[in-house]
């Protein structure tokens, strides 16, 4: 077993070269975004919107919240922060195209980390032609230690129709895309000191949504879509609520995606918790959770995990509700916290 990295060196500071050096080695890391015609360095961006609409969404990680410096390298940090918002605009049935970064940091934050971070940042946007085009950094309050992201990513819907999570119908049946659980067991993993098994620690550095699901899933007749966030039953619950529905989950599906003889299974048992607990309540792996008309063909990726049903909006698992099914799995449920 290998234990967490230590903090990243103090070569210079934010502090010690200024804003507008910081800024220039940041932007220097930042890529190209396909569609943009102003990018970094003005007053405001400039994203062309080749259908007409924009999709927006912002996300804020924490330091301390959502990510440790010692758990995670800079870059690490920067692949987290950009796959928690290009989901949204995936699960929307939309491809992103552009973001905005506001940074807040202590005066001592090495500037190499904000360099890996872009980095990050710029590596895991590149393969959909999307880069950070602007933003604004600002001096952390002097008696805080943590550094804030706050990411806002613009997508293009390429002239379908957006899946929202209001469009569930009785009759339609749930399916997912994506790894459930992963994220949820790496926490489980650095959080007693290790950092090994890599499968879920680096899962939980790095997410891996499925990107290209939600636009096939628009295509293919989606009616309600929604990326996984807060964990399986948390996100399903916004979906119901939304849709006026109730979600019946398949329990011997959804063990099913813990094999018995991989990584999450290795890492339950060592722990003693039921590692169906981080499939239906662990967060941050961003599946994309979607419902489909029964006759629709799943696009490829997509799992069938239950059924739309008539009553209460709420979610169930083989009929019972699923706040007493997490419960009753004890350690092990619970979003992915520090």
């Amino acid at each position: 077993m290998t234990r967490p990295r230590p903090p990243a060196g103090t070569a210079d500071t934010v502090g010690e070269v200024g804003e507008f050096a910081v800024v220039d080695r940041v932007v220097a890391r930042a890529g190209t975004a396909a569609l943009a015609d102003v990018g970094p360095g003005d007053d405001a961006a400039v994203v062309r919107t080749p259908d007409g609409r924009v999709v927006a969404s912002t996300d804020v990680l924490v330091e301390g919240r959502h990510f440790r410096r010692d758990w995670s390298s800079a870059e690490d940090v920067g692949h987290k922060a950009a796959a928690a918002n290009l989901a949204d605009v995936a699960a929307m049935g939309a491809v992103p195209t552009a973001l905005l970064v506001g940074l807040a940091c202590p005066a001592g934050t090495p500037t190499s980390w904000l360099e890996g971070v872009a980095t990050g940042m710029a590596a895991e946007c590149a393969p959909h032609g999307a880069a950070v085009v602007g933003g604004d950094t600002v001096a952390s309050a002097p008696d805080s230690a943590s550094v804030v992201l706050s990411v806002t990513v613009l997508g293009d819907l390429q002239g379908r129709a957006p899946v929202t999570r209001d469009g569930a119908r009785p009759g339609d049946v749930v399916a997912v895309a994506g790894r459930l659980g992963w994220s949820a067991c790496g926490g489980a993993v650095l959080r007693r000191g290790f950092t090994s098994p890599h499968g879920p620690v680096t899962a939980h550095r790095r997410p891996t949504p499925p990107y290209a699901a939600g636009p096939a899933a628009a295509d293919a007749g989606a009616t309600a879509m929604c990326d996984v966030s807060d964990g399986l039953l948390a996100d399903a619950g916004h979906l119901a609520a939304a849709s006026g529905v109730l979600l019946d989950l398949d329990r011997g599906t959804l063990e099913s995606f813990v094999d018995p003889a991989g990584q999450l299974a290795q890492v339950a048992a060592a722990t003693g918790v039921n590692p169906l607990g981080w499939v239906l309540t662990g967060g941050e792996d961003h599946a994309l959770l979607a419902t489909f008309p029964a006759a629709a063909d799943l696009p490829a990726g997509f799992v069938r995990i239950g059924v739309v049903e008539a009553g209460p909006p709420g979610v169930r698992v083989d009929g019972i509700d699923g706040a007493d099914v997490a419960e009753g799995l004890g350690e092990g449920t619970g979003h992915v916290s520090f």
